[in-house]
């Protein structure tokens, strides 16, 4: 079958053996795959990517040497079924899969490992217990965007955003984009989202954004601002002050303390701030311009070395979380919140290609105005998005 390949950062469509599936596996045929941002950064900096792999336990993940078929946020159609699988998921049912599969003795990252063959090829092996069916005639492209999705979900889940909190997404590019539907299907009060782009900030609009910012003209922080967030120590200290001057004029002050403490109302609001930009010298930046007791969590993935003042987020009390990847619940739950209308990503589709396109397609991603997110399509004779 047709499949591109990466290897030394080249991009190359080649014939390859088509996948066979074993016990509980199923082969689909692909219909539509996206091109992530860590595809981008796998295809020129593997060694770096595999290096993370390694240290955390993962020794298989593709190298700048290991030729490697990318591509894990695909859905398809079933094509062959191994023994053991589900009659549910019989030849021709419209699926996505969770991109894990069993081969070689061990689980593997689909798209991420050369052990495991990802989307942008003719066809793809999954694990049937990790696969889903297309509910309500969702589109395939859209059906597609179920992993980066996913993706946001769980950053969104992690943070404990309420609806009445105000939310700040720093970068919209597709993770940002996809972090910006997620809070606007929970219905956050206010999304404040920035980003130097012009036309990422039009597409930030369209996933729901409410207020959108140029950060070299404004800060997305200042925004932000509202009754009871406190910018700088000298609020802080004036606000512990003037309660307890307040508070010590009633009997039982320290009851009534106790309460408002219990309901969350006893310090400051903060606003929750997710960081989607992924370089060296963010989460710094985020933290020293973040009001005080912000919670930031940190979507965006920085493959280099960075480095961060403790004392600052000390000073302060910055509540920094990072997430990575999604549950299986959370994968299917994301794909019937698109299919039932609860989740628009539709915004976030700008182009698609056919395989001989997909290196094309690796280049106009590198500009922020023409694309978001590029899909390919094994099918289409594409060459550019």
């Amino acid at each position: 079958m047709k499949a591109v390949s990466c290897v030394q950062g080249t991009l190359s469509v080649v014939d390859i053996a088509a996948p066979r599936p074993a016990q509980g596996q199923l082969v689909l045929d692909v219909r539509s795959c996206g091109i992530c941002g860590s595809d981008l950064h796998a295809k020129d900096h593997a060694d770096e990517l595999a290096e993370v792999f390694d240290e955390t336990g993962y020794p298989d993940g593709m190298r700048s040497t290991t030729p490697t078929v990318m591509g894990h946020e695909f859905s398809g159609e079933v094509a062959e079924r191994g023994a053991g699988t589900p009659k549910a998921l019989k030849v021709g049912t419209r699926v996505v899969s969770f991109p894990m599969v069993r081969a070689h003795g061990g689980v593997h990252l689909t798209g991420l490992s050369p052990l495991a063959p990802g989307g942008y090829a003719e066809q793809v092996l999954v694990e049937a217990a990790m696969t889903f069916p297309v509910p309500n005639g969702l589109s395939m492209d859209v059906a597609a965007l179920t992993e980066p999705m996913a993706v946001a979900l769980h950053a969104v889940r992690r943070s404990e955003v309420t609806k009445r909190d105000t939310a700040i997404v720093i970068g919209c590019g597709p993770v940002g984009l996809a972090v910006i539907c997620q809070l606007k299907a929970r219905g956050v009060a206010t999304i404040v989202a920035s980003d130097f782009s012009p036309g990422r900030r039009a597409l930030a609009s369209q996933c729901g954004a409410d207020i959108v910012v140029d950060p070299k003209v404004d800060s997305p922080y200042a925004r932000a601002i509202g009754k009871g967030v406190v910018t700088d120590f000298a609020g802080l200290a004036e606000l512990g002050v003037g309660s307890m001057e307040r508070l010590r004029k009633l009997p039982g002050w320290q009851y009534v303390y106790r309460a408002a403490d219990a309901l969350g109302a006893a310090g400051p609001k903060r606003p929750v701030i997710f960081e989607c930009v992924g370089v060296p010298g963010m989460i710094d930046g985020v933290i020293a311009a973040a009001p005080l007791t912000s919670r930031v969590i940190v979507v965006g993935v920085c493959m280099g070395t960075d480095q961060i003042r403790p004392t600052m987020a000390i000073g302060k009390e910055i509540d920094l979380r990072f997430v990575f990847g999604y549950t299986p619940l959370e994968f299917r739950d994301t794909l019937h919140m698109l299919a039932d209308g609860k989740l628009n990503a539709s915004p976030l589709i700008t182009g698609k290609v056919g395989l001989d396109g997909v290196s094309a397609a690796f280049e106009a991603l590198g500009d922020p105005e023409s694309h978001a997110k590029i899909l390919v399509d094994p099918r289409s004779m594409a060459t550019a998005p």
